[in-house]
């Protein structure tokens, strides 16, 4: 996808992007490749890519939520930045922290920031499990993309987001790990108010989005032996 059928494809859900933005998303990606040749960030680097599998699959999650609201948003595992600093760039109203286990990625984070005059958006060196601890529904919108099984980011997001606000997953296929999920959306009280799933344009695999409702208070429920989130390889 090049830039061009990027604006496009956003265009037909009526997003459009100023100058700036688009700037904006193409600083963001030079020094994504640049950081890359120094820490491992993403093993997708070609732009035509970066934009399809990485900025345009990011900004998806609008297909379930109107992120352009003032909403609280909270990209657990954030990794490179994928979503919540595309959704950052893109909705620029939108209050975004950015949660990452690996202080090098965090560092990557707040340079993007800093380069891109970014506001409202904080980039934060914690284990997903730790930060919940000290944040406790605190986020209208708690949102994750390619970190771990979907049983256990329930563990870790549920308790930051806020009573009624919504946990996000952005997944592909979905069905076996909802069925694990079973026990953890009960003791934490969640529902899935809506499933979307879609397919990338041109490539067109499969995408889904979960919206989890937080009915009420979330029970204390983190790991026994809390793990360190990973990344999953894109």
């Amino acid at each position: 996808m090049n830039k061009e059928e990027f604006y496009e494809e956003l265009i037909k859900d009526d997003i459009y992007l100023s100058e700036s933005q688009k700037e904006q998303l193409e600083k963001y990606y030079e020094m994504l490749v640049e950081y890359n040749q120094k820490v491992n960030l993403t093993s997708i680097v070609e732009k035509e890519e970066v934009y399809l599998k990485h900025f345009y699959d990011s900004i998806t999650l609008n297909k379930i939520i109107n992120l352009g609201n003032n909403l609280s948003l909270c990209d657990v595992g954030a990794g490179a930045g994928f979503p919540g600093m595309v959704i950052k760039i893109v909705f620029p109203k939108t209050q975004v922290t950015l949660v990452d286990s690996l202080n090098k990625r965090v560092i990557f984070l707040k340079n993007v920031i800093k380069e891109l005059n970014l506001k409202d958006i904080y980039a934060i060196h914690s284990r997903a499990e730790d930060y919940g601890q000290k944040n406790r529904e605190k986020f209208d919108v708690v949102t994750a993309r390619a970190v771990t099984q979907l049983p256990k980011l329930i563990e870790f997001c549920v308790p930051i987001t806020k009573e009624n606000g919504y946990f996000i997953p952005l997944k592909s296929e979905v069905d076996k790990e909802l069925e694990l999920s079973k026990s953890a959306m009960k003791k934490l009280d969640i529902s899935l108010e809506k499933r979307e799933e879609f397919y990338l344009p041109k490539e067109k695999s499969k995408r889904t989005l979960l919206m989890f409702k937080k009915n009420s208070k979330s029970k204390k429920m983190y790991p026994r032996k809390p793990n360190e989130i990973k990344k999953m390889p894109l």
